[in-house]
């Protein structure tokens, strides 16, 4: 699905009860006898694949609604009484440019978890064993501090078996998007851009590593 037909309708803001995904913690302690209270969020550790596609030397990315990102660009005004104006601001104020990503939910390695996500986001079957780690860095390290596992993977256009876009039965809306050598050279230039920063880590990691031999 194209991220320009998305449509966001009825959007409303509670307080967390209850998440499969996020839980809300408060850490006491004593650092150097001064008694301290820290608010943090314990959530899955994730992967991250940066994906090279060697036939038409474009790289793979995901574009998708991210709510977080679309909450922080409304102003608090128009977030009144748990009610947010959807007709006021368009869901562009949401939609990142990410490598393909997921979180580690469940009993199967990291590497197999990101070839899952390649074959569910992108529509690559490859082999797990041509996923090369190449990183494990912390995210978000003042309210999470959970490990982020990065792959680098390099696919053919034989390996595409599906249009890729994520799981439909989970509600997810997920367009695939390529970006050629000099696009990527540019868009890691921009000096502002909707994409987290472990995104652009890979991408300059892709550009200083990678890049010289394709």
């Amino acid at each position: 699905m194209a991220m320009q037909n998305l449509l966001i309708e009825d959007m409303t803001v509670s307080p967390l009860k209850e998440s499969m995904f996020v839980r809300p913690l408060s850490l006491e302690f004593k650092m150097n006898g001064r008694r301290r209270k820290w608010d943090m969020i314990k959530v899955h550790d994730s992967v991250v694949i940066v994906i090279f596609n060697v036939t038409r030397q474009v790289l793979v990315f995901v574009k998708q609604f991210r709510p977080a990102i679309y909450f922080s660009s409304v102003p608090d005004q128009d977030k009144q009484n748990g009610k947010i104006d959807v007709s006021k601001y368009p869901p562009s104020l949401g939609i990142t440019l990410e490598f393909c990503a997921g979180i580690v939910d469940k009993s199967k390695s990291l590497a197999e978890t990101a070839k899952e996500e390649v074959l569910e986001e992108c529509g690559y079957d490859v082999p797990v064993e041509n996923l090369h780690k190449f990183k494990t860095a912390r995210a978000g390290v003042s309210t999470e501090g959970t490990h982020q596992t990065f792959f680098y993977v390099e696919v053919t256009d034989s390996m595409k078996v599906n249009q890729g876009g994520g799981l439909v039965d989970e509600g997810e809306v997920i367009e695939v998007v390529e970006m050629s050598i000099p696009e990527v050279q540019a868009y890691a230039e921009d000096t502002d851009n909707m994409s987290p920063p472990g995104f652009l880590f890979g991408l300059l990691w892709f550009l200083k590593n990678k890049l010289p031999k394709c």
